[in-house]
């Protein structure tokens, strides 16, 4: 299991030179945690109205529910691949199936385009349900 994806990326130098060298020459790597590619999924999940974060507490007192914040999230790197998991709340009642799909294609198309990484997993926990009238009516 690795906690770094590295990836090469060719020098403007080796682009502009024609000749007998490769145009792709490398010239450094980007190196992205895999810490950095949860924040993304979490910031992702956060995108929909329908899902929410426990915020603040220790050890559960104390703990908020709100749809402010964003989930929790971590992220497995193997290669080029990431494995992520959510733990997020969401409003009740909605079809539990359908917006835990559409959550899982909403994160996987955004971390696959801002990060660059294939998402081949997301494993989604539903830690709460909200079945205030407020956020109800902001879905409807």
């Amino acid at each position: 299991m690795a906690d770094l994806t590295t990836t090469q990326t060719p020098t403007r130098r080796h682009l502009r030179q024609g000749g007998g060298r490769s145009r792709r020459e490398p010239r450094g790597t980007t190196t992205i945690p895999a810490q950095v590619v949860a924040r993304v999924a979490e910031q992702a999940a956060s995108e929909l109205a329908y899902v929410g974060s426990a915020a603040g507490g220790l050890l559960g007192i104390g703990a908020r529910r709100e749809f402010r914040g964003r989930p929790d999230a971590s992220c497995d790197l193997y290669g080029t691949t990431a494995v992520l998991r959510l733990d997020v709340g969401m409003t009740f009642p909605i079809p539990l199936r359908e917006a835990t799909e559409q959550l899982r294609e909403h994160v996987r198309a955004r971390v696959e385009q801002l990060t660059g990484f294939n998402v081949s997993r997301i494993d989604i926990d539903i830690s709460w349900l909200d079945p205030s009238s407020r956020v109800r009516g902001r879905l409807r």
